[in-house]
């Protein structure tokens, strides 16, 4: 029922030119991951080059990063995330989406969480967070990051947490203790304990 519900939002998204990305980009980049399984909503900033190339996210080198750090703190990309952007197509170069193009987008975002209606979110990046929270310029995403929140779609409430963008951890390949790298090794083993049940990489199954 959610992959049809999805499929009609889609067929909306692939028709869209409400801002000026519709005119440069080479597909519309919808989403990954298992609709049906997907107790996680992975939500990144836009699509790069190659995601736009592809149709799919996170598929670029920081999406081959993401997959190796999911799989390490035992989180199926294909089972237990379903992955969207806060923009469906490309930026030129590759830059931060517009207020306006967000905007423009915002009713598919919404309306993928929606039909989905998952346990947690996960806000990859500082474009992802803004997208659903006011920020003041002291707030950054080393402050933020690993700490549940809420926010609020279409008037319900979801827990969320913020993680590193894989792209800033291509330029910061250091794993020593309170690096980057290390935090989001952390941050991916919580939300793996909490909201799939899975621990030091294994699944844990309730006795019933």
């Amino acid at each position: 029922m959610k992959r049809e519900c999805l499929e009609i939002v889609e067929k909306k998204c692939q028709s869209c030119r409400a801002c000026a990305l519709g005119a440069t980009r080479h597909n519309v980049v919808f989403s990954d991951g298992n609709p049906e399984t997907a107790k996680i909503v992975f939500i990144g900033e836009a699509p790069g080059e190659t995601e736009d190339m592809e149709g799919r996210p996170f598929v670029g080198r920081a999406g081959q990063l993401l997959n190796e750090f999911l799989a390490e703190a035992g989180i199926s990309r294909e089972e237990d995330l379903y992955i969207i952007n806060t923009v469906k197509c490309r930026p030129p170069e590759n830059r931060v989406p517009t207020d306006l193009e967000k905007a423009c987008c915002s009713k598919f975002l919404k309306a993928q969480i929606d039909i989905i209606k998952p346990q947690a979110i996960v806000l990859c990046g500082s474009t992802a967070l803004k997208s659903f929270m006011e920020l003041d310029k002291k707030t950054t995403i080393s402050k933020i990051r690993g700490q549940w929140l809420t926010i609020s779609v279409d008037g319900v409430d979801y827990q969320a947490m913020t993680i590193f963008h894989p792209s800033y951890l291509l330029r910061n390949h250091s794993m020593e203790e309170g690096s980057p790298r290390r935090l989001m090794q952390q941050d991916l083993a919580q939300i793996s304990s909490e909201i799939l049940g899975v621990k030091n990489g294994k699944r844990e199954f309730s006795a019933v």
